[in-house]
């Protein structure tokens, strides 16, 4: 499962067209020649069902269960309309005379019914199964609250036992908020498990077998050990093997994360799921099934996930409580009651405590808080997927980067010229960029870029006669005369001498890991450029803001430890994992966590999904793979690194909300439901079930007010990095 990689006996890689050879000027054998294309000039040497949170989640996958809340929602709401209307409480509340007509008075009862059953179903289905588990939550609450409404409803709308409970307009309403609750939770939490479908996706249906009568399509499924097959330009490979015939670009990126492709040719490994990118290679297969290296990680990937799904959401703690503190305030108002000998007054008391119990307000609680900062993030660019890892990200104490394409630009970028005496920079820039006019490769892109943002128009030159030189460079000729871009390999080639001044330069871009390349004009060597994998500004101004915010900054990568530990030195990283293998990412977080960190892991690629999903708080770049995407809790719309300050003062907002409407949602409870028992009726204050179904209104609007004030958060993540 490890990344191929090759070997320091490989032999020299060349792409037609592209290839500069190395790209050091002095190479140690095991760290540059192996790496001889083009391709390879930044030194790279190195080794379904949403079960998550308990409670009233556990009854509810994302997509479906979203849509049968959002339906049951609107056919509640509108035949909960005349409910309402035909109420006498709400009327009189409201002081319009009641509509009398015959039938009037069973339009309450029979729609209350409907509702309750249609509606409430969900609830009571939930609420049995958190009975039957023996972990009560909000399901077991709700259904407990408008179980007894409906019962009480009826008693009262048949005239048994002449109490007055008419709670069908209060059934009603309570059915919608909680359906509309439920909606917007599923709407707002995300589901991992898409993953694993993401990296299923990767591997081709079919593939082309070569037989001794020639190739024909058969189902991957069909393929086994030793089978050899066609990879066209442009199709990914189908299992894992052997190259035994051809040379490729082979783009990778799903499965390391890295931007550039590399070379591979006769004795090299592929992986299933990659692309060869220009030409065709012929396959030996050596692994099939769950033996490929993405099968590994999906593995990986599924493990992970399982392991951090146990978490259980704050409002089911809340609502376990409010459960046991209703049912026992429950038996207690009716047996004392009852022992005062007057069990008319025992039953409504019961009544209105259990009803007043219910809970509007922690319904919407927390998802409301989930929507709008949900959508406040995604304003910003964030993609909140699990409203768990959102709230974990407040407790964050070290957030771990992967370095390509996350901290850098995933690209080569000209960082340093030298040139020897009597040559200066814009002349070998310009010189550089006419050899590479005409090579699309992405080092060449890179010169060519630098020339054009440092050379003065007028200073440009303009080269014909392009040739690639595979294995060793590119050349053209410039007045006649032949220049030559590349590295060792074309240095030896030409039995050229590199002068001292561009050799004391460059020995120390080698140093820190910089890819060189040698410009040679008229038959000597004129200059040298170094290129890297460039940092992101917007990388310096995250990780300084984190610091200060006392979150320490760990880098992961592949790269070679020289390269590693100088961008980590550039950007002031606390600690480095280097030359850490795919299959080995997941452990490193695991190793964190073992330390006692809480772990927020930014990746890109597809070899970062197990970690994604093994961290604390798994964050994808948005520009990555599907499979990083689906494998994070939390998606950078860009590929901006200071947008984790986003998530994190979206998290201590969103949190800080929560708990304030579940103080209130349970707070106003715990006083509302002993004055419901009666505990002060003999001094004359007690509360009626007309006015408990108001208080339980009042507060649905007081929690949703507060989440409203979520909206006023700057999540920007250019201004937060300056605070």
């Amino acid at each position: 499962m490890a990344r191929p990689e090759h070997g320091p006996n490989d032999p020299e890689p060349a792409s037609a067209g592209h290839d500069h050879g190395a790209v050091t000027q002095s190479p140690p054998p095991d760290e540059h020649d192996a790496h001889a294309g083009h391709g390879e000039h930044l030194a790279h040497v190195g080794p379904g069902e949403h079960t998550g949170h308990g409670g009233h989640d556990r009854h509810a996958g994302h997509g479906a269960h979203g849509e049968m809340f959002r339906r049951r929602f609107w056919i509640s709401l509108i035949l909960s309309v005349p409910v309402v209307a035909f109420s006498h409480m709400v009327a009189d509340l409201l002081g319009y005379p009641m509509p009398d007509f015959p039938g009037a008075m069973w339009i309450p009862p029979v729609l209350g019914t409907v509702i309750f059953i249609y509606g409430g179903t969900p609830f009571l289905t939930g609420g049995w199964a958190e009975l039957r588990s023996r972990r009560p939550g909000m399901m077991l609450l709700i259904g407990m609250a408008i179980t007894v409404a409906f019962a009480a409803s009826w008693v009262t709308t048949l005239g048994l036992g002449g109490f007055n409970l008419d709670f069908w307009w209060e059934l009603a309403l309570l059915i919608v908020i909680m359906l509309l609750g439920h909606w917007l939770e599923m709407r707002a939490l995300g589901s991992a498990s898409g993953a694993l479908e993401a990296l299923a996706a990767m591997l081709p249906d079919t593939a082309e077998k070569i037989t001794d009568d020639g190739t024909r399509e058969v189902p991957i499924s069909e393929l086994s050990h030793g089978d050899r097959v066609l990879v066209r330009a442009g199709a990914r490979v189908p299992a894992d093997g052997t190259v035994t015939d051809g040379r490729a670009e082979v783009d990778e990126s799903m499965i390391t994360g890295e931007s550039k492709a590399v070379t591979r040719q006769v004795g090299d490994t592929v992986v299933a799921g990659t692309v060869a990118t220009d030409s065709a290679l012929r396959v030996r297969i050596t692994a099939v099934g769950d033996d490929t290296a993405l099968a590994g990680i999906q593995r990986m990937v599924a493990d992970a996930q399982a392991s951090s799904s146990r978490a259980q959401a704050l409002a089911d703690k809340a609502a376990a409580f409010l459960f046991y503190f209703a049912a026992v305030a429950g038996v207690l108002t009716f047996a004392v009651w009852s022992l005062l000998g007057n069990v008319d007054e025992a039953v409504v008391r019961t009544v209105t405590v259990l009803v007043i119990a219910c809970p509007h307000a922690l319904g919407l609680a927390i998802p409301l808080v989930i929507a709008i900062s949900t959508e406040r993030a995604a304003k910003s660019g964030v993609l909140v997927k699990d409203r768990l890892a959102l709230e974990r990200m407040r407790t964050v104490d070290v957030v771990l980067f992967d370095k390509t394409g996350t901290l850098t630009q995933g690209r080569h970028q000209v960082t340093g010229v030298v040139t020897t005496a009597g040559t200066s920079d814009e002349q070998v820039l310009a010189l550089a960029a006419a050899v590479e006019a005409d090579s699309e490769h992405p080092v060449a892109r890179a010169i060519v870029a630098a020339a054009d943002s440092r050379v003065p128009a007028g200073e440009r030159i303009v080269a014909t006669d392009f040739r690639s030189l595979p294995g060793r460079g590119v050349r053209a000729l410039i007045d006649g005369t032949e220049a030559i871009v590349g590295g060792p390999a074309m240095l030896a080639d030409r039995h050229l001498a590199v002068p001292a001044d561009v050799t004391a330069v460059t020995a120390g871009w080698i140093q820190r890991g910089a890819s060189v390349l040698h410009l040679a004009h008229g038959g000597r060597v004129l200059g040298a450029v170094a290129l890297e994998d460039a940092v992101r500004e917007e990388s310096r101004q995250a990780i300084d803001a984190l610091h200060a915010r006392g979150v320490k900054v760990a880098m992961i990568t592949g790269d070679a430890r020289q390269v590693a530990d100088a961008v980590a030195a550039d950007l002031g990283i606390d600690e480095v994992f280097a030359e850490v293998l795919p299959e080995h990412k997941d452990a490193k977080v695991t190793d964190l966590q073992n330390r006692g960190h809480t772990v927020a892991m930014v990746g890109d690629g597809v070899n970062d999904a197990p970690a994604l999903a093994r961290a604390d708080v798994g964050v994808a770049i948005g520009a990555g793979t599907d499979v990083a995407i689906e494998s994070a809790g939390v998606v950078l719309a860009a590929n901006d690194p200071r947008a984790v300050l986003s998530i994190i003062a979206l998290s201590h907002a969103s949190y800080r909300k929560m708990w304030q409407n579940l103080v209130w949602a349970t707070g106003y409870n715990i006083i509302a439901v002993p004055l419901a028992a009666g505990v002060l009726a003999f001094a004359g204050v007690a509360i009626s079930p007309a006015v408990a179904a108001i208080l339980m209104s009042v507060s649905t609007i007081v929690v949703a007010f507060n989440a409203q004030l979520l909206r006023r958060l700057d999540l920007d993540p250019a201004h937060l990095a300056r605070t």
